[in-house]
């Protein structure tokens, strides 16, 4: 963390930080590790309250000491923060008012299911975003989010050294015309040759990732290759 008003971000931080929009009261930076994204977000007063989540005291006391140090507690009329040293699963959403962002990243796909459930069921009466980026099991966390019928606000496929990663935004709100694919619709549109190659390198790692699934394990995975196999004749350059 730095002094200065640039936190430096890795790429895949970057992108999340990009999607946090000025439309939400609390932000909730989950399992933030040493608070970067915070941080950035703090930085900008992205909202007028930010919160640093994680379950790991010395974790949270070793951040909670920096934040001190370089964003003081003084009366600041754009941007407070605090911090919990709780479970994710136990975000007090409801006894703050208002419209909430709630990021979690650095976790498999099953792991975020978990959490995006527990808070949703918790918290029915909160108007909640939620703006996810799993390290693995894609398909498996859109399942849920389609179940549940939140909204898709925004989607993004980037690499960043040699690994994949979608990053999604979604919503409690019912919004028209905003489904979540099963296996995701904007990742797949690019605008540059070199956001194409991703897709297709993306595409075909995910798709040589569950025939050898299907081979060892003899995994019932067959729905999610002909899921994106209905992709593979696509150009992914508009």
């Amino acid at each position: 963390m730095s002094t200065s008003k640039k936190i430096n971000l890795g790429k895949r931080l970057q992108h999340i930080e990009s999607m946090v929009t000025k439309q939400y009261d609390h932000i909730w930076d989950c399992c933030c590790d040493h608070g970067l994204l915070g941080a950035a977000l703090l930085s900008r007063h992205a909202a007028p309250n930010i919160h640093f989540v994680d379950i790991v005291p010395d974790l949270m006391h070793e951040l909670e000491h920096k934040l001190k140090q370089f964003f003081p507690k003084k009366p600041d009329p754009h941007t407070q923060w605090q911090v919990h040293c709780i479970d994710v699963t136990a975000l007090p959403l409801q006894q703050l008012s208002g419209k909430h962002l709630v990021i979690i990243a650095g976790v498999g796909g099953d792991l975020m299911t978990e959490l995006v459930r527990a808070i949703y069921q918790k918290n029915p009466a909160c108007e909640i975003d939620f703006l996810l980026c799993p390290v693995h099991h894609q398909f498996t966390l859109r399942q849920q989010l389609i179940q549940f019928d939140f909204s898709l606000k925004a989607e993004t496929l980037i690499i960043e050294n040699q690994r994949f990663y979608e990053i999604l935004l979604v919503s409690t709100e019912k919004i028209s015309n905003s489904k979540i694919n099963p296996i995701g619709s904007l990742i797949w549109q690019s605008n540059t040759p070199e956001q194409a190659k991703i897709a297709a390198d993306y595409l075909k790692k995910t798709l040589d990732h569950y025939k050898r699934a299907q081979l060892s394990r003899k995994a019932e995975v067959q729905h999610i290759i002909d899921a994106y196999s209905t992709i593979a004749a696509q150009s992914f350059y508009l």
